[in-house]
């Protein structure tokens, strides 16, 4: 299958430079797989589309203020995007990588300083004088790339799901964003089970794709975790019959890749690189709410696996057609 299966064009007007001001009032997609049809609404009544005993996943990873900002000491901006901060050294993305020299050290907004260290890939070894935790107090807010503004402290929250409890993230997992308190509530009220896994999504979310064949793609890992709590009320769900909703692509890596092949999932953590396209078979998830992703990704890639290429490709052609706003603040589609 070709990378170039997957693109579409998209006016630069369509993407979502700033969040909706009430996050369920985004416009709400949903494409009907059985039947082949699409149709529009808004989010905020997405709960009448679901039943009694079926189980919906969230990813409860929180966002870190992950791009720190400093100058050398020559006078030149530098931006360290962190990757890992699990080790007392981090990797990160450091700008301009190139100029720096191993040993250099740059002063960060705050004061103190980090030392930009040997190579890893693309990226560079980094320690700081303080704590990590003290870092990240005056880090910036990881917006992806396509958002081509500053990040503001409104970002600090809006970034982030209101569910958002394990820090680990530096990309927000976007299709939890449409959600409130009060709609979660309205949904287990509904009987609807709320269950949260864990999936710290990185920068690797933004990477292209190089490769034109796509089955060559080398996917980037991210740590996972589901409970035990969290597996067995998605294996109720199905042994009775009813669906099991991920909130994004991410929920549905992690469910995929914990899943036994005939539907049931098995607690643990870990690291996955899962790669799903077309042609992957789903063995747990029945259905999924996502945002409208980049083209040539493998966000829509996994979306086309889901959904049926020409299913969501033709949806894709209608929310252009009709305005929605597109990626990480845009609106959302539900594939039943």
């Amino acid at each position: 299958m070709k990378l170039s299966d997957f693109s579409y064009d998209l006016p630069k007007e369509h993407i979502a430079q700033e969040p909706i001001e009430k996050r369920d009032l985004a416009r709400l997609m949903v494409v009907d797989r059985a039947a082949g049809d699409i149709s529009c609404g808004v989010f905020r009544d997405i709960s009448g589309r679901f039943n009694e005993g079926d189980c919906m996943v969230f990813n409860d990873t929180r966002v870190i203020p992950a791009r720190i900002l400093g100058n050398r000491k020559t006078g030149g901006k530098v931006e360290i995007f962190l990757l890992d901060t699990s080790r007392e050294i981090s990797k990160a993305l450091v700008k301009p990588s190139k100029k720096i020299k191993e040993g250099e050290m740059v002063v960060l907004e705050d004061g103190s300083e980090a030392e930009i260290l040997g190579k890893d890939g693309s990226a560079r070894h980094v320690k700081f004088n303080k704590p990590l935790e003290e870092i990240l107090r005056s880090g910036h807010v990881p917006l992806p790339p396509y958002i081509e503004r500053a990040d503001t402290q409104a970002d600090k929250e809006l970034y982030q799901t209101v569910y958002a409890r394990n820090e680990g993230a530096t990309a927000a997992p976007t299709a939890g964003l449409h959600f409130t308190e009060g709609l979660i509530k309205e949904l287990a009220d509904k009987g609807v089970q709320p269950v949260y896994v864990t999936l710290h999504t990185g920068y690797g979310t933004f990477a292209p794709v190089k490769e034109e064949a796509i089955e060559n793609h080398k996917m980037h890992s991210e740590y996972y975790k589901i409970t035990e709590d969290a597996a067995s009320a998605i294996n109720t769900a199905k042994h009775r019959g009813k669906r099991v909703i991920c909130v994004g692509t991410t929920s549905a890596r992690v469910v995929e890749s914990v899943s036994n092949g005939g539907g049931e999932v098995t607690a643990g953590s870990g690291y996955t690189d899962i790669f799903i396209y077309p042609g992957y078979r789903f063995k747990t998830m029945d259905s999924l709410i996502t945002n409208f992703h980049l083209p040539c990704s493998t966000l829509v890639m996994l979306a086309s696996a889901f959904a049926g290429k020409e299913l969501l490709f033709r949806a894709y052609e209608l929310a252009i057609d009709r305005k929605f706003r597109f990626f990480s603040y845009g609106d959302a589609m539900l594939v039943i």
